[in-house]
């Protein structure tokens, strides 16, 4: 028996969320492999100059914008390089000198909760709801039970990780919500291979100040797979699967792979580094995903809503008029208020 157009789109769609799921989440053990062979500001910013000239290349083939032309999109370049690339990973990865990337993970997939804060707090059309502060306080409870904060103070090393992977995502929402209000018209391919060659290029220009060094790098079989893997898997395949998940399934849904992403770098940290979490720190993955369902409630009831009634059709059952003519969060090119919720990509892990 064949299935039906939409059952086989939906599978699809399935497919792709766990390779981006599995592609972004194993990012972070990449990086805590790499981390022993290269210093955290170089490591990053030679990832994202090469990923930026690769996803150059691409959109010179795909688009007729090779580079910005206005201050907007300059402006637009400017705060996801700094914010989304350069800032981001700066502390993710001096951060994950302190924490191993399982926790790193499950830390910075509090992203999205501190974008719909720092939106509702600066931005006059993103009312900020009371739930939306309920979400937040349970978004904050998860980061505390994944740390375990010792009353003694005797990890100050874990603290410290934690406090830049919590900075990490904290940069990163920020730069999501500034670059909202920006009017850019370039292809999102420019926007974000140029993103990428700013914040390389901002880390390279940074790691001299930390001290770091060329002549510190430990050129290993395993440093060169990890920085093949960052590059070409987590940043430039990963960023065309997103934008082909954004196209299909709609900004909720794909925002949702953000807490795929720490239990795919639990599994992955205890089958290749041997590290387990404890269950504390699992109660504080749920503990974060309730506060991301608090604040995105409307629009994953939304998708609930779609996803059956494609279901329904798939059945041939009719679905209710009123179902036929709601918003789409599931299937085709998302809606501009949907696109809002979504957050630059490609420099994400």
């Amino acid at each position: 028996m064949s299935r039906s157009p939409s059952v086989r789109s939906g599978y699809q769609d399935a497919v792709l969320f766990s390779i981006l799921a599995l592609c972004w989440g194993t990012s972070f053990v990449a990086i805590e492999v790499g981390l022993e062979y290269v210093p955290p500001l170089l490591f990053a910013g030679l990832r994202y100059a090469l990923a930026g000239v690769i996803v150059l290349g691409y959109a010179a083939v795909v688009t007729d914008r090779l580079r910005p032309v206005d201050r907007a999109e300059w402006l637009a370049v400017g705060v996801a390089g700094v914010f989304v690339i350069a800032l981001y990973h700066a502390l993710l990865y001096v951060g994950e000198l302190y924490v191993p990337g399982a926790i790193a993970a499950t830390i910075a997939s509090t992203a999205p909760i501190l974008t719909a804060a720092f939106a509702g707090a600066v931005l006059p059309e993103e009312r900020f709801a009371p739930a939306g502060a309920v979400g937040l306080v349970l978004g904050l409870l998860g980061v505390i039970a994944v740390v375990q904060p010792s009353p003694t103070g005797l990890e100050t090393e874990v603290l410290l990780g934690a406090g830049l992977v919590f900075g990490a995502a904290s940069a990163f929402a920020i730069g999501t919500v500034l670059v909202r209000p920006i009017d850019a018209a370039l292809p999102v391919e420019t926007l974000q291979a140029w993103a990428m060659l700013v914040g390389g290029a901002v880390l390279l220009l940074a790691a001299p100040l930390r001290g770091e060094s060329v002549g510190a790098i430990d050129v290993t079989p395993s440093a060169l797979l990890s920085f093949a893997y960052l590059t070409l898997v987590s940043s430039v395949f990963a960023f065309f699967l997103y934008f082909e998940l954004l196209d299909r399934a709609g900004a909720t849904q794909v925002a949702l792979v953000g807490y795929a992403e720490p239990a795919v770098a639990i599994g992955v940290s205890r089958l290749v580094l041997g590290y387990v979490v404890d269950s504390l720190a699992v109660v504080g993955l749920f503990t974060i995903l309730a506060g991301f369902a608090a604040i995105k409630r409307r629009a994953l009831w939304r998708l609930v809503r779609s996803t059956v009634e494609k279901r329904r059709r798939s059945t041939g059952a009719t679905p209710p008029v009123e179902a036929q003519t709601e918003a789409r969060t599931d299937g085709g090119v998302p809606s501009e208020s949907e696109r809002a919720d979504s957050e630059p990509s490609a420099g994400r892990r």
